[in-house]
């Protein structure tokens, strides 16, 4: 393995593969003048005052004073500028190549969509549910469900919104779509809703709204109404026994890779991650879009700088300028509320050698792959075009997926450099290391090494389709790091948007 890597032929840095000490040879015979960490920039060229800082051929930064060739490029030096791009729709179009056969097993539900879990779900309307709704999931432990061998587990879904807001707009839209998606998304096999009756998230607005209706397998309840927490608890165990021996009887069927819907996740990224994991996540997303599945990418602030190379991708000019009205209103909510799309990355992000949103962003958008973009998609919407889409969400990634499951992901495929103990349900959560070091420090919660892409000759093509297979094994029921651990009681993290009163 080399020292370093340059990723372009018109980048101005290269990125330390180890840490270098002063005097290493980089690139055009330019030599380090100071320490550089692994996975930090070295100059390998003069960059004036105020010029661009390039990497994968784009801008990263400016200058914010004269850098000679082999310095350290970072936070020190590198300044973020907004960017102003000019946007192309549908001009950098990759043909997919159509491909069916491959499959996995999962369970067919009655209105064709398919799950690749078989939970009960308890989805609370209002914080003041959550006691009441975890004390319910908390009874049905594995011994009392080991009658049930079908049912993957009993799961409270809580969150600490749904009163105090508007009755309306852009916030309790979105708690009340992502509470329509967990009530019907295809993991689950029975659901139970668990208010408390006074709030402004009403569970009857939720069902008149979405046209749901109670059934042996979905039922609703208010505390106020039940008379009580105790009442409620013993009464919401009852309506859940109920439903175990009909959940009980789904069986696992070979279904196509067609009714996959993948969430493409990051978090506690590093330089690493759009060299190696995200680029590999992305490859695994075309031979998804090839059977006809679908990957979704979020977290709209993680794109800003890189959103011009997704409209080129896309099918239409509309969903284009979808993309840049997402782009439009998180430029103004991080203005109105005195923020900067540059207060991410976060400190382990520049730890790991990251120094602005817009050098995060280029290597984020690359879990897309290269497929066309299909569909955009407000936070937690259903999900209905395939192959690659965009949805909107913060970079903050229990938010980002939770939006990503209640829109149909029945699988997330989560990338870190720095390391993560993020689990999610009902989808299981695939995590995927950018670098081996981390990997082996944290082997119990990687299914993937993508560190061997630098260290072990491993290519793309390999990395990602070994991803791809991954994920068809998971989705049949071989369980993740994450689920072993049993993490996902506490992912759960709607988007909360706008005035708490």
């Amino acid at each position: 393995m080399k020292d370093y890597i340059r990723l372009d032929a018109d980048d101005n840095v290269v990125t330390a593969t180890r840490a270098l000490e002063v005097g290493v040879e980089v690139a055009d015979g330019k030599r380090t003048t100071a320490l550089i960490p692994s996975g930090h920039k070295v100059a390998i060229r003069a960059i004036p005052k105020g010029d661009q800082i390039r990497k994968y051929a784009q801008m990263i930064g400016v200058a914010s004073d004269h850098i000679a060739p082999g310095e350290h490029v970072h936070v020190h030096n590198c300044d973020f500028v907004a960017t102003d791009q000019d946007y192309e729709f549908g001009t950098d179009m990759r043909e997919v190549v159509p491909a069916s056969g491959d499959t996995f097993l999962g369970y067919r539900r009655e209105n064709g969509a398919v799950g690749t879990r078989n939970y009960i779900a308890i989805v609370t309307s209002v914080n003041c549910s959550a006691t009441a709704a975890r004390r319910i999931a908390d009874y049905f432990t594995p011994e009392r469900l080991a009658d049930y061998p079908n049912v993957d587990g009993v799961c409270a879904f809580v969150h600490g919104t749904g009163c105090g807001m508007a009755d309306s707009g852009d916030g309790f839209e979105a708690l009340q779509r992502v509470m329509w998606g967990y009530a019907k998304h295809p993991n689950h096999a029975g659901v139970l809703m668990v208010g408390l009756g006074c709030e402004m998230n009403q569970i009857d607005w939720l069902l008149e709204a979405y046209g749901l209706k109670a059934s042996d397998t979905f039922q609703v309840m208010n505390i106020q109404g039940v008379a009580g927490l105790q009442r409620t608890i013993e009464m919401g165990i009852s309506k859940i026994e109920a439903m175990l021996p009909i959940a009980n009887e789904a069986v696992r069927e070979e279904c196509p890779v067609s009714e996959l819907k993948v969430a493409l996740q990051c978090g506690g990224s590093d330089a690493w991650s759009g060299v190696t994991a995200n680029p590999a996540l992305g490859y695994a997303c075309d031979l998804l879009a090839a059977q006809g599945g679908t990957g979704v990418l979020a977290e709209t602030p993680e794109i800003y700088g890189a959103e011009h190379l997704l409209t080129r991708r896309a099918v239409s000019r509309a969903e284009g300028e979808r993309l840049i009205g997402l782009i439009d209103w998180w430029k103004d909510y991080t203005e109105r509320n005195r923020g900067s799309m540059d207060n991410n990355p976060s400190p382990g992000n520049k730890k790991g050698g990251l120094t602005t949103i817009l050098e995060k962003s280029l290597g984020a958008a690359a879990k897309g792959g290269t497929s066309p973009l299909t569909g955009v998609y407000k936070y937690a919407e259903p999900v209905t075009a395939k192959g690659f889409t965009f949805m909107d969400s913060p970079g903050y990634d229990p938010a980002s997926v939770t939006g990503q499951i209640a829109g149909g992901c029945n699988v997330v495929v989560f990338t870190t450099g720095r390391g993560s103990a993020f689990g999610s349900k009902p989808a299981p959560t695939i995590k995927v290391a950018t670098n081996t070091e981390m990997y082996q420090r944290m082997t119990d919660d990687m299914d993937v090494n993508a560190g061997d892409m630098l260290s072990g000759g491993v290519t793309l093509e390999e990395k990602g389709r070994e991803i791809y297979e991954l994920i068809l094994k998971v989705a049949s029921g071989e369980v993740s790091k994450s689920e072993a651990q049993g993490l996902g009681d506490y992912e759960f993290v709607p988007w909360q948007i706008g005035a708490v009163m």
